[in-house]
């Protein structure tokens, strides 16, 4: 179902051919791109039927996908979802005759998946603009860093104190 949240909701109403869809997992977002009369394209686990596929964490972990054509009511389930063109600000989308043709020529396909460096946003990203981008992807990164820096340093800390407990003086 199409999100209800003023702030989640697409200004232009249905979704056209070309369009980037969010769809809303309760722990993370799943993207896919519309190409008319109720069909999506997006990825999913190689090793799980489509219907189970998108509604899985275990696909945020896979190493690799297959690229599938599905009714966008079936990906998007009970969760919610939104057309969001997001980079078209920074990136000029293909014409939407050259991102339908590059899609239906992966249809069936099976693909390299990594959260971090080529997920599902950036494989829509990918087809619509010609340059996979993906702020989740990136926002996890971010937060991955942070962790590692703070887990560096509460050991060196730790380091630090344990040497001196240890001083006889």
């Amino acid at each position: 179902m199409a999100s209800n949240d003023p702030d989640l909701s697409d200004p232009s109403g249905d979704p056209q051919p070309g369009d980037l869809i969010e769809i809303f997992r309760p722990a993370y977002q799943h993207w896919a791109l519309y190409l008319g009369d109720g069909y999506i394209i997006n990825l999913t686990p190689v090793d799980e039927s489509p219907a189970a596929a998108m509604s899985s964490v275990k696909s945020v972990f896979s190493r690799k996908a297959v690229v599938r054509m599905q009714l966008l009511k079936e990906v998007v389930g009970s969760d919610s979802y939104r057309v969001n063109n997001k980079y078209d600000h920074n990136h000029t989308p293909l014409p939407i005759s050259e991102i339908i043709q590059r899609s239906q020529v992966l249809i069936g396909q099976e693909v390299s998946y990594d959260l971090l460096g080529s997920n599902c946003e950036h494989f829509v990203t990918l087809l619509r603009y010609g340059e996979g981008v993906s702020e989740q992807a990136t926002r996890a990164i971010g937060a991955i860093s942070l962790v590692t820096a703070a887990a560096s340093a509460f050991s060196v800390l730790g380091l630090i104190n344990t040497r001196s407990r240890n001083r006889p003086f």
